[in-house]
């Protein structure tokens, strides 16, 4: 047991890490290799939702500093995400999930070889105003049809779904990686909020694993927030391609194997 909560904690510090240096609460990571070192399935499904919490908190905060959080972008991100994320968890019981992982690996790897081969060139040049507002046409709608989109799939997969927000916000609003990482990290926090109590209601968070992944996850969300402020944009956003595709791929992966293990 002793050892199996090192393993938590060890998992909390690279999902902290990673969750504040790519925007991201860190679900979608820490399920599989909680699963991995045994954890139960619900435990590791719930157990990410109220851990990550407090550490993106203190990585939001430090974005605030650098005046990165957009809040247009984050209001209307949540008055849409939220009910769509509360769908989402009510649909879970009536809906499969292997159609919706499916979708979400082709397009968190699409977004990674994005990033990787295409890169935005105007990201690489240094604003003298980083917290400026800059938006294309039609934003508010295009804004409400991924948080909707997003949402749902949040709900639908226990997440606070980061990893397709941040991506979305540069890629479909045009908005600078940082700033995408700060806005994406602020609503991944809030957007966990219902997850969290509903899967408390359902008894599926143990609190003793929440808690030692939180220990681990809070110091290094801050870090990692630090580390992408003071990063040069264009190298954070080529690395971000590699972990968004390396995700995707992983995803996929998981997917086809359980398909080929459920056939044999």
């Amino acid at each position: 047991m002793v050892l199996q909560y090192l393993g938590v904690f060890l998992v909390g510090i690279m999902v902290g890490f990673l969750g504040g240096l790519f925007g991201k609460g860190g679900s979608a990571i820490a399920t599989p290799l909680l699963n991995l070192i045994g954890i139960p399935g619900f435990v590791s499904v719930a157990a990410p939702l109220p851990a990550t919490i407090p550490g993106t908190f203190i990585a939001s905060v430090e974005y605030r500093k650098s005046d990165l959080l957009d809040w247009p972008i984050i209001i209307v991100s949540l008055i849409a995400g939220i009910p769509a994320t509360i769908t989402g968890a009510f649909l879970t019981g009536f809906t499969g999930s292997g159609p919706l992982l499916i979708v979400t690996g082709i397009l968190v790897f699409g977004f990674g070889i994005s990033f990787v081969f295409f890169p935005d060139k105007n990201d690489s040049k240094s604003s003298p105003h980083p917290g400026a507002a800059s938006y294309p046409s039609h934003w508010k709608l295009r804004l409400v049809l991924v948080a909707v989109f997003i949402g749902l799939i949040s709900g639908l997969l226990a997440n606070s779904g980061g990893f397709l927000l941040a991506p979305s916000y540069n890629r479909i609003l045009h908005q600078p990686i940082k700033k995408a990482f700060a806005c994406s990290l602020f609503v991944s926090m809030v957007l966990a909020i219902p997850g969290t109590v509903t899967h408390a209601m359902m008894g599926h968070i143990d609190w003793a694993v929440a808690g030692v992944l939180a220990t681990g996850s809070v110091p290094f969300s801050l870090l990692g927030a630090k580390t992408a402020i003071r990063s040069d944009p264009g190298r954070l956003e080529l690395w971000y391609g590699i972990i968004l595709t390396a995700l995707g791929l992983f995803f996929l992966g998981k997917l086809f194997f359980g398909l080929q293990t459920a056939l044999a």
